[in-house]
């Protein structure tokens, strides 16, 4: 439950997908930044991660997996191999498409990403 002494306020979320990992992390006492870094890639564009955790973890919150995020993690990964990305999925199992037999975790093992399902494992922030 949150102290009344707390001079920070939740932020508004974009989902309650991640009102819910926010809440996770800050039962479990850990600081964390929600969309606070700007990373640029490509010319024009820029990402957003959801969560920014203290030692550096970025976390994407995503209940959907569209193509156009996809393509865009695969840039920001190919411009900045040093920063540290993981999915957080509601549900990894999903495919990718109808057609596809490939999920969302499949995928981000084929390119190197760290992922989980519905809760952010505790390795991640200690």
């Amino acid at each position: 439950m949150r102290s009344l002494m707390t001079t920070v306020p939740m932020p508004r979320f974009r989902s309650k997908f991640e009102k819910r990992l926010a809440l996770a992390l800050e039962r479990a006492g850990v600081s964390f930044g929600y969309e606070t870094e700007r990373i640029g890639y490509l010319k024009q564009h820029h990402y957003t991660p959801d969560f920014v955790l203290e030692n550096g973890v970025m976390l994407e919150a995503k209940g959907r997996f569209l193509s156009s995020d996809r393509a865009k993690h695969l840039l920001v990964k190919k411009q900045h191999p040093e920063m540290d990305i993981r999915f957080v999925f509601m549900r990894a199992s999903n495919t990718l498409n109808k057609r596809s037999k490939t999920t969302y975790g499949d995928w981000c093992d084929k390119h190197g990403f760290l992922w989980c399902e519905n809760s952010i494992p505790r390795s991640w922030f200690d």
